[in-house]
């Protein structure tokens, strides 16, 4: 269907761009973010924090990555703070989204290309009902976020007193939205919350609804007897659960005894810390736990979980686990002599595996090339520089605590990184999906022998 709607003879709709308009829309909000942060008014001492630091900042809340050059609470006024809630709250569902959603809510007629532009910026599988089904999205994401903040008020209000609530809010936004941003001074994070389960928990909730994604909520509310579920609902369940699982039980052996991290909390504490890890360094970026003195082994267990990431269509980056899931069980197959991949006793389409192996690569490729130049410019610890690489790709927000001392090059290069790590796989997967036919289509190659393995 959408092949027709392209190939009609309005040049405006021929000439349509999904992919471009959402590059566009995010590098919009990047500049107006950052430029507003630039300001004066927007850091505490009452000077400019710089334009490239500003757009640091701001590109890590609208690709809501987490990484930051400077202590939230400590740099920005209110007025800064305001401008990167309301910069993740737009980042993490997606400039489309909400414009779309202000049209349907003020009654707007929205034409076919603003119909397919909001299929695309939610990876749904067809423009179909796609308007009602951002509506949902937005009020549930605001009734959830206002949940989220009532719990976590309920502990902040009575340590901070009216300003509690206010960080309440912050946090449930930046959770929903696996942003990692916080107000608790200091790059502390949550680092004093084990004891809390309330907050480590909520925190924790709202990662994964944020990060499960808006098919799955969909699915998950049509079919609350959990049976019909789609088969992309029941893999992005089954791979969250596992990761979180296995997560957790590596974190808590890799850190039971480090004096630095596990080791001076309690069994309870222990348990919450290594939780929380599991969930948040898949895409948040909020830590319990010192993220700079952990083992080397926790290290590289959290680049993978980082890589991996949450789910298509969520407010979580990686390269999602719907595509490692199929990654693996296509090795799993080809293992078993089999000539398709299988999951849960479906057949997976051979272009669907092909777009799989091409993001992984793809994604692979990114952060080797950023990670092989930083190294180059800055001289650090390789694992340092590879983690913080793919926070910035997998758009966690986790840091050793490198960032805010990188030259400016390095910099910019994490800018980028966080830019493709929000809209480059997406944006990779549109292309494919989308592309229109091939002039040559229709020839047949001979096959040539090549040896593999």
């Amino acid at each position: 269907m959408e092949n027709i709607i392209f190939r009609k003879k309005n040049r405006k709709i021929t000439n349509f761009s999904p992919t471009r308009v959402i590059v566009v829309s995010f590098a919009s909000l990047i500049l107006v973010s950052g430029t507003l942060l630039n300001l004066p008014i927007a850091s505490n001492d009452g000077q400019s924090i710089g334009f490239l630091n500003a757009i640091f900042t701001a590109t890590s809340a609208a690709c809501v990555t987490g990484l930051v050059i400077a202590d939230t609470l400590t740099q920005w006024t209110l007025f800064g703070q305001i401008v990167i809630i309301f910069t993740i709250q737009f980042g993490g569902l997606g400039i489309v989204t909400f414009a779309t959603f202000f049209s349907v809510l003020l009654g707007r007629r929205v034409s076919m290309k603003g119909r397919v532009l909001a299929q695309e910026s939610l990876n749904y599988f067809t423009y179909d009902g796609v308007l009602n089904l951002i509506k949902n999205i937005v009020l549930i994401t605001f009734y959830i976020e206002f949940i989220g903040a009532l719990l976590l008020a309920s502990r902040f209000a009575p340590e901070y007193g009216a300003k509690g609530v206010y960080m309440g809010i912050f946090q449930s936004i930046s959770a929903f939205c696996n942003a990692g941003f916080d107000l608790m001074g200091g790059y502390k994070s949550l680092t004093d919350y084990n004891n809390d389960p309330i907050v480590i928990y909520t925190t924790a909730l709202l990662i994964i609804i944020g990060g499960l994604g808006f098919m799955v909520w969909r699915d998950l509310y049509e079919n609350p007897k959990l049976k019909g579920l789609h088969l992309q609902t029941k893999l992005v369940l089954i791979m969250t659960g596992s990761l979180i699982t296995i997560g957790a039980l590596f974190f808590l052996l890799a850190e039971f005894s480090n004096p630095l991290t596990m080791g001076p909390l309690g069994f309870m504490e222990k348990i919450n810390a290594a939780i929380f890890h599991s969930v948040t360094c898949r895409t948040a970026g909020f830590n319990s736990l010192s993220t700079n003195d952990m083992s080397e082994v926790s290290k590289i267990g959290t680049i993978l979980l980082m890589f991996i990431g949450a789910a298509p269509g969520s407010t979580g980056g990686g390269i999602k686990v719907t595509t490692a899931g199929i990654i693996i069980m296509a090795i799993v197959s080809n293992i078993k002599g089999l000539e398709d991949t299988i999951i849960l006793k479906r057949k997976v389409a051979r272009d669907v595996v092909n777009k799989a192996l091409s993001i992984a690569a793809l994604s692979i490729t990114i952060i080797f090339v950023m990670t092989t130049i930083i190294i180059g410019v800055e001289h650090i610890n390789f694992i340092n520089v590879l983690y913080e690489v793919t926070s910035a790709f997998g758009t966690v927000g986790l840091s050793t605590g490198i960032t805010p001392n990188l030259h400016a090059i390095s910099k910019m290069l994490l800018i980028f990184t966080m830019f493709l790590g929000r809209v480059g796989p997406l944006t990779f997967a549109i292309a494919i999906a989308m592309r229109a036919h091939k002039e040559h289509e229709n020839i047949v190659y001979p096959e040539g022998k090549i040896v593999v393995g």
